[in-house]
């Protein structure tokens, strides 16, 4: 695949990029972005240490936002932005990845998989950086404008008050684009940063709708398919991982099982596919 230069001097670069402030005077492009940029697209950014439950709210956001034709944007970075990717190209949706390096270059190294898989699904990766420069500390920050800058608005599923998310959020307050966040624990530094935007006028964020209402789209298919239970042991803890519910002491307790019978349900649920661990004693929905 041939990566594609676009220059601020030929108007090729995307309007949507051409007018927010400090545009990129170059951009190199794998994949065919002219189809994506017809479509609504939201950027989904975040803490790069993630809990449990900014897996969970990322994988699910990302899903539902994807089944809806709204292609995810992100920095291919570890944690939120790679578990956003990789949610959203499971559902058969479409990504654009935007890279602090070069396209030649793929950080973190151990993402190259994804990549590829972003590209071969129909999706784009970009850079305004050529071939040959070296990765600066300040790329990642000027990354940041791009995302935002690309989106019709930026989710922030988790952040803590310190990260370089935030710096998202900013440069998408500066674009007049619509920044979004979802409320966690306040005992939870991974949520301060979340809860300080909400504080300060970010739109809060509980389910996918919240995200379509805020950006004025229509849902093509919301409707959630549960994976079919093989038993009411399993329909208990399907409905309640449906609703939510990750922690598996929660699930134990809430789900009317004595121990033995829902370990052994759990097992069943993960072994034919229905359910994945998260780590640290928490599930969700393949």
């Amino acid at each position: 695949m041939t990566v594609k230069k676009l220059t601020l001097k030929n108007t090729a670069i995307p309007e949507t990029l051409r007018n927010i402030p400090n545009p990129p005077k170059e951009l190199y492009i794998l994949g065919d972005l002219t189809p994506l940029l017809d479509r609504p697209r939201v950027a989904i950014v975040g803490s790069r240490k993630v809990t449990p439950y900014g897996r969970q709210v990322t994988q699910q956001l990302a899903r539902e936002l994807a089944l809806a034709g709204v292609v995810i944007i992100s920095g291919l970075a570890l944690g939120i932005d790679a578990i956003a990717h990789q949610a959203a190209l499971e559902v058969g949706g479409k990504c654009i990845a935007i890279l602090p390096t070069s396209l030649e270059e793929i950080y973190p190294s151990s993402h190259r998989q994804l990549a590829e898989q972003i590209l071969r699904t129909g999706g784009a990766l970009i850079s305004e950086y050529p071939e040959g420069m070296p990765s600066l500390k300040k790329n990642f920050i000027e990354r940041n404008r791009l995302v935002s800058g690309l989106s019709d608005g930026v989710l922030i599923p988790e952040a803590a008050i310190k990260s370089g998310t935030l710096h998202t959020a900013n440069f998408a307050l500066d674009q007049g684009r619509t920044v979004m966040a979802v409320p966690g624990n306040i005992t939870s530094p991974t949520s301060q940063g979340t809860n300080s935007l909400l504080k300060t006028g970010a739109i809060l964020v509980t389910e996918t709708t919240d995200i379509l209402t805020a950006l004025h789209l229509t849902p093509k298919d919301m409707q959630r398919q549960l994976p079919l239970a093989a038993n009411k042991a399993e329909q208990a803890i399907l409905d309640l991982l449906a609703s939510g519910v990750s922690d598996g002491s929660v699930l134990l307790a809430d789900s009317g099982l004595g121990p033995s019978e829902f370990n052994q349900t759990l097992t069943m649920l993960e072994i034919t596919g229905k359910i994945k661990p998260l780590g640290m004693g928490h599930w969700s929905l393949m």
